[in-house]
Formats: C-alpha cells, structure tokens, sequence
C-alpha cells in the first residue's frame, strides 16, 4: 500500500514522499525497507537515525529528516490502526466443517465459520460473521452475536451470552460452575448447585486460559469493552465494569464488583464481596480484602496508597540499621532485650 493511501485512511497528515509502499510492520530497530514502524515519544526519537523502515508514525515535532512519515496525537494507537489495514487478521471461509457436531436445533448464521471437531449444542446461537476455531465447544443454549472470534479450544457452558466483535483467546472457558460449597452437619463439604449464567458484553476481549464462572444465582457479567489477560479467575456473580483492565494471574473472588475503567495489574488478588471504585489502580501483586475508592491508587497487601506505600518499602530498606541503634541504646540503658537470631552484631 501506498504511505499516502494510508495516511488517507487514518484521516493524518502526511510528511514526505507518499509514494512509498509499505507492505508490513516492524519495530524501529529491526523492521525493513519495506515496513512501517513508529515512534511512541521523543525519548525513542534517536532511533530514527538508523532504523531501516521505509517510514514511520511520529508523534508531533519529531523531525523525521528525508524519511517519509504520518504525523499523529497519538502514535501508538495509529500504528495499532495502521498494522489492521497492512495486515488484517485471517479470517475462515464462512460453513460447517465436515468433522463438526452441530445439533440440528442450533441455529448457526450462514456467514459464520465453524471448526473443525467443534461442537455446537441444541438451541445455541451463532451470529453473522463469527468463527469458532478448531476444537471450540458450545453447549446447549448460548447465544454468541456478529463478529466474534472464538480460538482453539474454548468452551461456553450452558446459556451464556456472548456479544458482537469478542474475542475469546485459546482455551478460555466461560460458564464453568462457581466454586460453592455448604458446609452440613458432619463437617463435609455439599455442593451449591451453579443455576446461573455468564453474560459477555460487546467488544471484550479474554485472554488464554482465563476463567469466567457462572453465577450462583443471577449472573455474572463483564462489561463492554473490557480486556481480561491470560489466566485470569473471575468467579461467580463477579461484575467487571466497561473498559476494565485486568492483567494475567490476577483472581477476582465472587460477587466483586470492579467499577468502570479499573485497572488490576498482575498477580491483583481481590477478596469477595467487594466494590472496586471507577479508574481505580490496583498495582501489581496487590491483595485487596477492602473497598476501593473512585480513583484511588493502591500497592501492596495490605492495600495502600501509593505515596504511604513508597514510604513503607523505604523504612523496611531502615529496618535492620534502626533495629542495630536500638538494641544499642537499650544496652546503654540496660533494658535491652535477647538479639533476634539472625540479626547481625
């Protein structure tokens, strides 16, 4: 493709000559004279002056020399726009492949794609235009829109709904029972029967390996827009709200509720019960037993805000100096006390 033809069809201004082709996409200090690359702010504007690509996406007053570009308020995202118009995702022929079980009350969309061994159970939906890639299993009675993309090896339990433009990455399973057990007479564990459903909102995206229980009772629900990483728990009756981020490893007990726009970083446990606030910040490896504010920005287990925390990690840094002075003031005094075994004289 033409440089000008693209910068035509993200609607950016163009610098220099429009006449190159671009036919993929590289980073800076490694994409061809064939490729598009980009440049995110003035700290990788160095780069510039050795990378091969054959042009970039820079953000304003970044010079650029002889090296055609496409000016942008916000570079990163136009390359993600740019790498969908130079290489747009594969998408199978619309059908039924042969090895496929589709229940004859199943009702799949004459331009949507399923698999090969996947299974479609009796009353289930699928909408124009969606795939379901090899070895996808959808049990009786879900419902999945337009445009969604289902890969290798997922599984949709019983009466889930799914939305337009989702896409559920290798392996998720989305339904499975919550994790609900009462406890009788004896000490033993009995099940709490899981006659909810899970509800998946348009545009989300999940990530390989995450888990989406069904709800005790009810539902359970991620909101439009939200993306969920690899091997994710969110359990039953959990409500993660539009545009919610939530990265890998994290767990998010039943019945939480992440307002609009939080973000959980890696490895967030979240106690059940609870309400985390709009934009709210979990960083990583947080454990959070308590209700989170709108906004707030929290590190740590317990959950603190970010500046105490800074504080806190300084002092423990102090521990072992302040824990020496003190034992010898005691001494001086004489009321000091046993050295703990593995502190050092």
């Amino acid at each position: 493709m033409k440089l000008r033809d693209l910068a035509e069809k993200l609607g950016r201004e163009l610098r220099g000559d429009g006449d190159v082709e671009v036919a993929g996409v590289g980073p800076l200090d490694g994409a061809d004279a064939s490729e598009l690359s980009f440049v995110r702010s003035d700290a990788w504007a160095h780069l510039l002056a050795t990378t091969r690509a054959a042009a970039v996406v820079v953000p304003e007053g970044v010079d650029t020399g002889a090296r055609p570009s496409i000016v942008s308020p916000n570079p990163g995202l136009d390359f993600a726009r740019a790498v969908s118009i130079l290489l747009p995702p594969h998408r199978p022929a619309a059908g039924v492949h042969p090895t496929a079980c589709v229940d004859p009350q199943a009702e799949v969309d004459s331009s949507a794609s399923i698999g090969p061994l996947c299974s479609v159970g009796a009353g289930a939906r699928i909408g124009p235009r969606s795939v379901l890639h090899a070895g996808v299993h959808v049990y009786p009675g879900v419902r999945i829109g337009a445009d969604s993309t289902l890969h290798a090896g997922c599984v949709v339990r019983e009466h889930t709904e799914i939305g337009d433009r989702v896409t559920l990455q290798p392996a998720v399973a989305v339904g499975g029972d919550g994790f609900g057990y009462a406890i009788d007479a004896q000490g033993g564990l009995q099940k709490v029967p899981q006659v909810g459903r899970v509800v998946i909102e348009d545009d989300v995206e999940i990530g390989a390996h995450t888990t989406v229980d069904r709800a005790t009772l009810g539902v359970t629900r991620v909101r439009r827009g939200a993306k969920i990483d690899n091997l994710v728990m969110i359990a039953h009756n959990c409500d993660v709200g539009e545009d919610c981020v939530v990265v890998a490893q994290s767990g998010v007990a039943g019945s939480t509720k992440l307002g609009r726009g939080a973000i959980l970083m890696a490895q967030v446990g979240v106690a059940g019960h609870l309400t985390i606030g709009e934009r709210a910040f979990l960083a990583a490896r947080s454990g959070v037993h308590r209700d989170i504010d709108a906004g707030a920005r929290v590190f740590g287990a317990p959950p603190m805000e970010e500046r105490r925390w800074h504080r806190v990690m300084s002092a423990l840094g102090r521990l072992p100096e302040a824990l020496r002075r003190l034992r010898a003031v005691e001494k001086r005094l004489g009321i000091g006390l046993a050295a703990d075994p593995g502190e050092k004289p």
